[in-house]
């Protein structure tokens, strides 16, 4: 998602909304300056039979990328660390109980309780988050080179995800907690089948109203690449999807792609970067990729797995719960799961479910990402152009091609990239004789006008 939300507005969105986790992000960063050369308003055919490009190697990772991965996985380490022990701390310390305790009596009403208590908590983990949110998301990128956004900018950005995380805090907490008042056996159960069309009409709000309110979304610039994107949109058989241009030079020196939106919301977004530093072909590999995600009905899958993975966390939080505050509640100063100071032990327990199922959300995401790598060899015919992209990303992004298995299994929602660049040179069954496997979606490309 393109905005950031505090920990807090993660949980009341995971667990009232679902575990909704980004699908289409084509790639890490590419900054490099790379050929320009003109863009025909016409995709060429490629020959049926063509022999491929030489073998794009897969670059060694230079010795500042090798920091930077390893420095990542030590603050990786560390953010998930304190992302369940600031819940926990101050649950079991009694400071969420005294939070509650000030809230009533201000608010006296019940679902004003609710929304003094939950507001003044996002404040808290707001600021509690902050120095390592500097760090990571601002300080970092900028030592190592890959941001371009200025102070005012990142803090401009973090007030929205702020304001957005007490709104939805005051417009969904009272779900749950009224669900474990009235249905204390099953409010894990009532909340998940309220959360599928929440889920659903987030999906559709937030490309239109929440991803402009951090970045401008306009038409492409221009017109012939305008025309070439269509054209490639079109043979996927995608004659009614917006195309936006998003000016992200401002946040980032990095480059991406990526495919949103349900319905008459969906929409194919690319980065300035992304349209100053790739070649048409290279271009056309990284938009074959994302329309992909669209055609072969990624975001849907993404929300099925979501919707099961949110109901077996929500009945595992269940059962966690009741047994944490019987044996905690002097301690803690809560006795029963529907006082709204039980919020931080409920994000701590979701918190460690979450971690659990990630590597199965992980894997899955993997899949669809490779999926779509073969859906964009398969539309463009061009392994070389694809392959390209990626050693970019290793050689000017700081990108690890060949990570660990545990940086697979915990972090890595793409492939990793010295396997995408092997299957960009190996796979290319319309050279074999072989069918391809999603020909049925994809339209030959028309002639271009004579010249």
């Amino acid at each position: 998602m393109a905005f950031r939300m505090t920990f807090i507005a993660m949980f009341i969105i995971s667990s009232i909304i679902g575990m909704g986790w980004g699908l289409g992000s084509l790639t890490p960063p590419v900054r490099a300056q790379t050929p320009r050369f003109s863009m025909s308003t016409t995709l060429p055919q490629a020959p049926a039979r063509a022999l491929p490009s030489a073998r794009v190697r897969v670059p060694e990772p230079s010795a500042l990328a090798v920091r930077y991965h390893e420095s990542g996985n030590v603050l990786w380490a560390i953010a998930t660390i304190w992302g369940l022990a600031l819940p926990a701390m101050l649950f079991f310390t009694g400071v969420s109980a005294r939070l509650r305790t000030w809230a009533v009596g201000i608010g006296r009403r019940w679902y004003f309780i609710l929304v003094i208590y939950v507001t003044a908590f996002t404040l808290v983990l707001f600021a509690a988050n902050l120095p390592l949110d500097f760090y990571a998301d601002f300080w970092r990128p900028h030592a190592y080179g890959l941001s371009s956004q200025d102070v005012g900018k990142w803090l401009h950005d973090e007030l929205i995800g702020l304001a957005l995380s007490v709104i939805a805090a005051a417009l969904l907490i009272w779900i749950p907690y009224l669900l474990l008042k009235v249905a204390r056996e099953r409010w894990w159960l009532y909340t998940w089948i309220i959360s599928l069309p929440v889920l659903f009409a987030v999906s559709v709000i937030e490309p239109i109203w929440i991803e402009p309110l951090f970045n401008d979304f306009g038409r492409m610039k221009d017109p012939a690449l305008e025309a070439r994107v269509l054209a490639l949109a079109h043979r996927a058989g995608i004659d009614d999807a917006s195309i936006f241009q998003v000016n992200k030079s401002v946040d980032t020196n990095e480059l991406n792609a990526y495919v949103t939106g349900i319905g008459s919301t969906k929409r194919i977004v690319l980065w300035d970067t992304l349209i100053k530093e790739t070649t048409p072909a290279e271009l056309s590999a990284v938009l074959g990729h994302e329309m992909g995600h669209y055609v072969l009905n990624h975001v849907w899958k993404g929300l099925l797995l979501a919707g099961a993975g949110l109901l077996a966390a929500l009945w595992l939080v269940h059962r966690c719960v009741d047994w944490t505050l019987h044996r905690h509640k002097a301690r803690s100063g809560v006795a029963n799961a529907s006082d709204i100071a039980s919020l931080p032990l409920f994000m701590f327990i979701f918190g460690m479910v979450s971690f659990v199922f990630q590597p199965a959300a992980l894997a899955y995401s993997r899949h669809l990402e490779h999926e779509a790598d073969r859906f964009g060899l398969e539309i463009t015919h061009d392994n070389h152009a694809c392959a390209t992209v990626f050693a970019k990303f290793v050689e000017h992004d700081l990108a690890y091609p060949s990570p660990g298995l545990l940086f697979v299994l915990w972090r890595s929602s793409h492939p990793p990239l010295a396997e995408r660049i092997e299957f960009c040179n190996d796979y290319h069954p319309w050279l074999e004789g072989k069918p391809q496997r999603y020909s049925r979606y994809i339209q030959d490309p028309q002639p271009g006008p004579s010249r």
